[in-house]
């Protein structure tokens, strides 16, 4: 790993990179770059666009971040840029001031590449784009000025799952490391419990398309994750989330190296104190069956939480 180059300098020396920043940016025109394909045209505003983004990104923050997994943030930390907004509205939100109330700053192209440079330079491992489906051109265009400067960091695209393919096909061979959530099984939870349509079957096309175009993650001799897919999801209160057919779909059409970080951490957050079955924390014996359903169906790289 020690000759390892990011796959979107490929790009950049062939001029694709360029080309994919102008076609992104004709995307934006009738958008069709996160799954909730709302064909506003977000150059001109945000008058009914789902992710209430339009031309320029809106920025909530961007730091080193030492709480990410172990492959990403090694000693030095993943260097994650925080979007504000968010293509989903998960009623049980933690991160809600961010994604639901927009709580950020407009950004151009010019400074998120600045950002990118500055974590470079400050010893991240990676770039760790956060909530990035609602801003993939803005991204792209970033990415392509960070590049011409000497960019040379892993790409992390921190997702929360709901992509179109009109967007993953812009960032293949741009995304080094895919890591989206699987956060349901079952579309009709997905639609109350998150508002968006048909969820799980576009999860799993997602999904294959993001395996199809980087793998299982590849670590170098240190542990740090240099290329690859790592999936998260998240166990939620009386088996919500379906978790038994999300890690049943990633060892059987995905791959048994599928690295699966299964999380424990679920809180009532945001609005959950209104629904009777969000509004506790999960048991240990379901965190403990979640467990045993990865090695059931023989997830050989699945990380655990001791946190009962």
């Amino acid at each position: 790993m020690k000759n390892f180059q990011p796959v979107y300098l490929g790009l950049l020396e062939n001029g694709a990179l360029e080309k994919r920043v102008k076609l992104a940016f004709e995307h934006l025109e009738n958008c069709d770059l996160c799954a909730r394909i709302c064909h506003v045209n977000r150059r001109e505003g945000i008058q009914g666009a789902a992710c209430r983004t339009g031309e320029k990104a809106l920025l909530h923050s961007f730091a080193p971040h030492h709480g990410e997994e172990a492959p990403l943030r090694g000693w030095r930390g993943s260097g994650t840029i925080f979007f504000s907004w968010c293509n989903l509205s998960c009623t049980y939100c933690q991160n809600w001031e961010i994604s639901h109330k927009g709580v950020g700053h407009e950004v151009e192209p010019e400074e998120l590449a600045e950002m990118m440079l500055n974590l470079q330079k400050r010893g991240c491992h990676n770039i760790n784009f956060v909530s990035p489906s609602h801003v993939v051109a803005q991204i792209l265009a970033a990415v392509l000025i960070a590049a011409r400067k000497g960019l040379r960091l892993p790409l992390v695209y921190n997702t929360g799952g709901y992509d179109s393919m009109e967007a993953l096909t812009l960032l293949d061979g741009v995304v080094d490391i895919y890591m989206p959530d699987m956060k349901y099984g079952d579309s009709q939870v997905a639609r109350e419990y998150s508002r968006v349509h048909n969820y799980w079957e576009i999860n799993q096309v997602a999904i294959r398309e993001m395996h199809r175009q980087v793998g299982d993650l590849v670590v170098d001799e240190k542990g740090v994750a240099k290329q690859g897919l790592l999936v998260r999801h998240l166990v939620l209160p009386n088996n919500l989330a379906n978790s038994e057919k999300v890690i049943a779909f990633l060892a059987e059409d995905i791959s048994k190296n599928t690295y699966l970080n299964l999380m424990a951490q679920y809180h009532p957050a945001y609005k959950a104190y209104k629904s009777p079955i969000l509004n506790q924390r999960i048991t240990e014996k379901e965190y403990q069956d979640a467990i045993m359903l990865t090695k059931e169906h023989g997830l050989r790289r699945a990380i655990y939480r001791k946190l009962f």
